[in-house]
């Protein structure tokens, strides 16, 4: 095949007997053959190979070598995937100051030949792979080029195109998916090609699926765009538009929400569907937080469900988004939904024939306006969080003060300015206050497109640009810590979720060694979890067992080794044998040192209190040689003396550093420095103990004092017990009972007599060890005399 100008200008393409399938021209160009029925097979060689053999045949001349390619795109060759390995060699200059970008945004271009689209759209997906973020400036902006190619006449170029938009969505930054969300559902508009529109739609469902946390973000535009693609005439446009919107829902992460995610997408193409989705979902209980990407599920639904002509629709929708509102954490979040639900809910308070349904409707109206005030609020105390005009403003700004010399104002530079500010605003929507995650996300950008690969500047920049948001998160900024010379443990960013739920996303932990630290907040968020998860080695970036020696301490004992003695059970344990080696002398002398005398040291470990319990997990935590202690709820099992013997412990071991859960206010106060408290998915430091940190949230005094909380609990009367006439007849007792573990040499219980009544308020105290589980097991029939 060749072209040829005809008579009008107009290139013509003019089919030549079949050859192979590639052929080799007179240049030693390889080039395709779009003739045969099936596509050429892709080359066996990588992009660094290719490049590899260029600069071999160059004589070592990127130059050259750069010119080759340009070559070979023109040419229609599919070893113009050497650019990848181009710009993995000699980076991003290279690709400018040879015009190689230029020239692939030429190759996919609508008036190139469908050979030199497919050799551009195998280059670009040899760069998406291998040029790394800085070349994502320059990509992104070429997606819709690559959508129109999804609409080719020829098999080979359409193929091409849908591996070279998959490459991208698989390589992009996880930050830059708004910008890439954008492009995508630009290209599913309606009047563009049905083939590209398709297209577009598979790699949104892709994006969902790359980076769900950032994506549920961008649900607001995608849920109303994606729902018209739903019901489109192409059947390929509205099953892929169905794919991508069950994908898309994924991201919403809201666990009471996932089961009916395939019903919600099934009622945005069949209205009639409406009402029984409704009706499942006032049979739900919501009890996760409402976030942006599940209302940006929800409301479309219940805007449907208001306009209803049922009443009982009508009711339902209405009770649904009442119990919605009191699950918005971040009232921003749900903003942008109110204009939707207020007006349609003010109707039917104020117009509704049923006074049932206008007392609903105005409950649901009112619980949305205090939302509503709850986001002006926010606003006027701490602002808005910034968008994408004003991060580039500071960027540009910040940028030149880094390095004055720096041209910012090349189109090259525009790109990329344009690009990291498209970054920083979704770290900013994400509320990620880290510093090296701004520095991670934003400094492999600036330094090659900006300052010719140098870090320096770029990372004054990316700090800058940090102390920036972190003003402008719409939020209280964050305490930050001080080096104050203190060995620091660990200092790591990560995610954290259970089950379908997320804990902390894009959250910072910064240990340091000495310091005790109270781990808050409510009951539910996951300081359990998060605890578990460092001691299992499954935090992103927490230094490994071998770097740092993390030992979670409970005092739960395996039902089979309940008859072991204490001894044995220590010394036999193959997690500190593994860390210390310690020997049977070793550990009998760390066992005598927390309390355990000779007799105590024989006795099956079944036996003892849950105070000894926790003592024993404090000896195999020493003997370990603990880096970091993860205490859960230490002072549950231990009386006075024991508790101030573990505050005496801790306190006065500054090679150790501590983790505490507790609900004991007193213990943290005498033992914390510092606190860390789960707040919007992050984990905030502040210096001092629990009263200071009250003095600074004093919300959280909700947390240890009953008198401050909110929750009430009412208990229903109890009824009437057969054969019990009185409240002074016995429901419960025992008579001369005694006790011995199996094993023990001396008895728990002797000669015990209780009696319990309807009336009885019993205390029972005593020292650890003394029997008072003991007692009260038995009297319940949980343990038996034997």
């Amino acid at each position: 095949m060749s072209a040829k100008p005809s008579a009008g200008g107009i290139r013509l393409l003019v089919r030549k007997p079949p050859l192979a399938p590639a052929a080799a021209s007179a240049d030693g160009v390889k080039r395709l053959s779009l003739d045969g029925k099936k596509a050429p097979a892709p080359p066996a060689k990588g992009p660094s190979e290719l490049y590899a053999e260029l600069l071999e045949g160059a004589g070592g001349d990127a130059g050259a070598a750069a010119e080759k390619i340009k070559e070979l795109l023109a040419a229609g060759s599919r070893d113009a995937a050497a650019i990848g390995g181009l710009a993995l060699q000699e980076g991003l200059a290279a690709l400018h100051q040879h015009g190689l970008l230029e020239a692939l945004q030429k190759a996919i271009g609508e008036d190139s030949l469908p050979v030199e689209r497919e050799a551009g759209l195998t280059a670009y997906a040899a760069l998406a792979r291998e040029g790394g973020r800085q070349l994502e400036p320059f990509l992104l902006p070429m997606l819709p080029q690559v959508l129109a190619c999804h609409a080719d006449k020829v098999k080979a170029v359409r193929e091409a195109a849908a591996a070279a938009g998959a490459a991208l969505v698989a390589s992009i930054n996880s930050h830059a998916t708004k910008a890439a969300a954008g492009l995508l559902l630009a290209g599913t508009e309606q009047g563009l090609k049905w083939q590209a529109r398709a297209g577009a739609l598979k790699l949104l469902g892709g994006l969902a699926k790359r980076a769900p946390a950032e994506f549920a973000h961008c649900m607001v535009a995608v849920v109303p765009r994606v729902s018209e693609c739903m019901v489109d005439i192409r059947p390929e446009v509205s099953t892929a538009a169905s794919e991508a919107m069950l994908a898309a829902c994924g991201t919403a992460g809201n666990r009471d929400l996932e089961p009916h995610i395939p019903a919600l997408v099934s009622c945005i193409a069949k209205p009639a569907e409406v009402p029984d989705v409704i009706a499942k979902l006032s049979a739900t209980t919501f009890v996760q937080a409402m976030e942006d990407g599940c209302l940006a599920v929800m409301v479309p639904l219940m805007v449907r469900a208001l306009r209803e002509r049922s009443t009982v629709v009508n009711r339902r929708a209405s009770v649904i988004i009442e119990n919605m509102s009191k699950l918005v954490q971040d009232p921003a979040e749900a903003r942008p939904f109110l204009p939707q639900l207020m007006p349609l809910l003010d109707r039917l308070a104020n117009e509704a024939a049923d006074p049932e349904l206008r007392q609903v409707g105005a409950r649901a109206r009112d619980a949305l306006q205090r939302v509503k005030d709850a986001a002006d609020e926010q606003e006027a105390a701490v602002g808005h969080a910034a968008d994408h005009a004003e991060v580039l403003a500071a960027l540009r700004q910040e940028a030149t003060a880094a390095a004055p010399s720096a041209n910012l104002f090349t189109p090259a530079a525009g790109a990329v300015l344009g690009h990291v500010a498209a970054v920083g605003e979704s770290l900013i929507v994400a509320k990620s206050h880290s510093q090296r995650s701004w520095e991670n996300n934003v400094v492999p950008y600036l330094a090659p497109g900006l300052y010719n690969g140098d870090k320096g500047p770029a990372t004054v920049a990316a700090h800058a640009l940090h102390q920036w948001a972190l003003r402008h998160m719409g939020e209280p900024p964050v305490e930050e810590d001080d080096d104050d010379g203190e060995e620091e443990l660990c200092n790591c960013e990560f995610s954290l979720g259970y089950g379908g739920r997320i804990l902390l996303n894009n959250a910072t932990l910064r240990l340091k060694r000495g310091r005790r630290y109270g781990l808050c907040g409510a009951n539910g968020a996951g300081k359990s979890t998060l605890m578990r998860a460092i001691a299992n080695g499954k935090v992103d970036g927490f230094p490994p067992k071998e770097q740092l020696r993390t030992v979670y301490v409970e005092h739960d004992i395996d039902a089979s080794e309940s008859s072991t003695g204490v001894v044995d059970f220590v010394f036999s344990d193959s997690v500190v044998q593994e860390a210390t080696k310690p020997s049977r002398e070793q550990v009998v002398e760390v066992l005598s040192s927390v309390g355990f005398t000779p007799q105590l040291q024989c006795t099956p470990v079944g036996s003892l209190s849950g105070g000894w319990k926790m003592k024993l997990a404090l000896a195999r935590a020493m003997l370990m040689r603990a880096d970091i202690l993860l205490l859960d709820e230490p002072t549950n099992h231990l009386d006075v003396a024991n508790v101030a013997w573990l505050e005496n412990y801790l306190v006065n071991r500054p090679e150790i550093s501590s983790m505490i859960v507790s609900h004991d206010s007193g213990f943290l106060d005498n033992v914390c420095t510092d606190i860390i408290h789960y707040e919007n998915r992050k984990l905030v430091h502040y210096k001092g103990n629990l009263s200071e940190f009250v003095k600074v949230k004093p919300e959280a005094r909700t947390y240890y004092e009953l008198a401050a909380a909110s929750l009430r609990f009412k208990f229903p009367e109890p009824g009437f017990l057969d054969g019990i006439k009185g409240k002074t007849q016995a429901i419960a007792k025992m008579t001369g009972v005694s006790f011995t573990w199996p094993g023990a040499a001396k008895k728990q219980l002797t000669d015990v007599n209780i009696r319990v009544s309807l009336g009885s308020r019993v205390a029972v105290l005593g020292a650890n060890g003394a029997g008072k589980s003991t007692l009260i097991k038995m009297l319940t029939g949980e343990t038996l005399a034997g």
